[in-house]
């Protein structure tokens, strides 16, 4: 049974997503502040945390930077529906997906469930028969859900992970977005979702650049996807 940390000053909100997902199998914990939030977060108590924007004391962008200084813990921000800004910023600071309030509990638990999927290395979905690529300087072990860049552990979310692994699999190909939302995100790409590009951004900030060229080593295709190239 998956635990789900719930930090958002809006008590009845939090009743009723408590509710809707017992019901769904998950158990839950409300905190309506920032600050007791992340104490919650850091502790091995929970699966994934559901982190609200605004939040009294601490914002819910102050609890994920402390957070992920700390923990790789799947977070799943709630943002102003509209506004792309607060959106951009959680996925920047290190969140695994967001979703806009108010929002429909069935996609709540759709999302939720994507990104537990993500982690759980024993899940199916998970367990590839590939067990480590190499590429370059780079190098990942899909059981360990762990990625070096010349021999130094990478800190990558679990978004940044299964981008790396599905871009290193299918290095010097493009890959198009809309595959890439469907395998890593598991939901089709909408025309103004910002998420992909997002996670993209940040892991290809994490690798650095080649250091024999000095070249991204990811690149952009425009109007149809990505490409991890080959040194």
């Amino acid at each position: 049974m998956n635990r789900i940390l719930i930090i958002d000053d809006d008590e009845e909100l939090c009743d009723l997503v408590s509710e809707y997902l017992t019901g769904e199998g998950f158990t839950t914990t409300a905190v309506h502040n920032g600050d007791d939030g992340l104490k919650k977060a850091v502790s091995p108590d929970f699966d994934l945390v559901i982190l609200d924007v605004m939040l009294p004391g601490s914002s819910g962008f102050d609890v994920l930077r402390e957070l992920r200084r700390e923990s790789k813990i799947p977070v799943l921000m709630l943002t102003a529906r509209g506004d792309d800004t607060e959106r951009i910023v959680g996925l920047e600071i290190g969140a695994d997906d967001y979703l806009p309030k108010p929002f429909n509990p069935r996609e709540l638990v759709a999302r939720i469930r994507a990104v537990l999927r993500r982690v759980h290395t024993d899940d199916e979905v998970s367990a590839p028969m590939v067990e480590r690529i190499n590429v370059d300087d780079i190098e990942i072990s899909i059981p360990g859900r762990w990625a070096r860049r010349d021999g130094e552990e990478l800190s990558l979310t679990s978004v940044e992970f299964d981008l790396l692994v599905a871009l290193l699999k299918n290095a010097g190909k493009v890959i198009k977005k809309e595959d890439l939302s469907r395998e890593v995100l598991e939901r089709d790409l909408s025309p103004f979702d910002r998420s992909l590009d997002m996670h993209i951004s940040n892991l290809r900030k994490k690798l650095g650049r080649r250091t024999d060229d000095d070249d991204d080593r990811i690149k952009t295709v425009r109007s149809v996807g990505y490409i991890y190239t080959v040194g």
